[in-house]
């Protein structure tokens, strides 16, 4: 019998693959860690590869019998340069596929949700992570955490929304069973953590761990995505007002048994989170 491949992990120093790269060493498996420039990571065999470079795909699937699955940033059709890899990985006997998407998007919607729709025809072990909203855009250089330390402000059209805010911790948890178990899930899993919340809770639990004043400051949607178009372009500045416009109707109010079911362990708290990551927490 022939001993198992290794997995690759694209994006393996961002937010989620760092820490299935970390969860899938921790546990012995073999790991090829891939990004743009190759950077080393810890427990990981570092490999080249850009969605944007095919050279680069040979050697980054070379000797690997599953992959997690990060798309292309920033882009609106990620499928065109995914499909075309997801097909040689095939070819070179890559055989279970996690790929990472939105509790925003369904198979067959916009962006990865297109790429999604393929999938289940492509690999005969396959499983699509469909996470709310991460807690750790409150962290970093994450224009949420940038308006919080400039202003002191949260500001989104989400209105009284509630969303399932989850930590990047359990994504990555559940992504490496997903990856290893005998058993694939071999469907769509949406990650929520454990209660959900509006961003005026938001605001009000980042005030009381950092002890610093934090509001929430409710926009029009239009106020949303005029802000966002000054930085970046319009079309793409238009969709993320609609998500939190969706929000504001109740589109992520909602929470999955998901992590408890597949990590055996319940999700992170948001409160958990913030006194764990956000600076002068206490």
């Amino acid at each position: 019998m022939n001993a198992p491949g290794a997995t690759l992990v694209i994006g393996a120093t961002g937010t989620t693959g760092r820490r299935v790269v970390a969860g899938l060493a921790a546990e012995g498996h073999r790991v090829k860690a891939a990004g743009r420039t190759a950077t080393a990571v810890e427990g990981a065999r570092a490999v080249r590869f850009d969605w944007d470079t095919p050279a680069t795909w040979s050697e980054a699937v070379a000797g690997v019998d599953r992959v997690y699955l990060v798309p292309p940033i920033g882009s609106a059709e990620p499928a065109t340069v995914m499909l075309p890899f997801l097909r040689q990985a095939r070819a070179a006997g890559v055989h279970r596929a996690v790929l990472l998407s939105s509790s925003a998007i369904p198979a067959g919607g916009p962006a990865v949700g297109r790429v999604h729709r393929e999938l289940p025809g492509l690999f005969e072990q396959w499983a699509v992570l469909r996470p709310s909203w991460f807690m750790q855009n409150f962290t970093g250089s994450m224009p949420h955490a940038r308006s919080i330390r400039e202003d002191g402000a949260i500001l989104t059209a989400t209105g009284d929304g509630r969303v399932g805010f989850v930590d990047a911790e359990d994504i990555a948890a559940v992504a490496v069973r997903a990856l290893t178990d005998d058993r694939s899930p071999d469907t769509d899993l949406v990650l929520t953590g454990p209660e959900t919340l509006s961003y005026d809770d938001v605001a009000a639990t980042i005030a009381e761990v950092t002890d610093r004043p934090v509001v929430h400051r409710h926009l029009t949607y239009e106020q949303l995505r005029d802000r966002w178009a000054a930085e970046i372009p319009l079309a793409f500045a238009t969709m993320l007002a609609g998500m939190d416009r969706a929000i504001a109707a109740g589109a992520e109010d909602r929470v999955s048994d998901t992590v408890q079911r597949l990590t055996g362990r319940p999700p992170g708290t948001f409160r958990a989170f913030a006194e764990r990551e956000l600076p002068g927490s206490h």
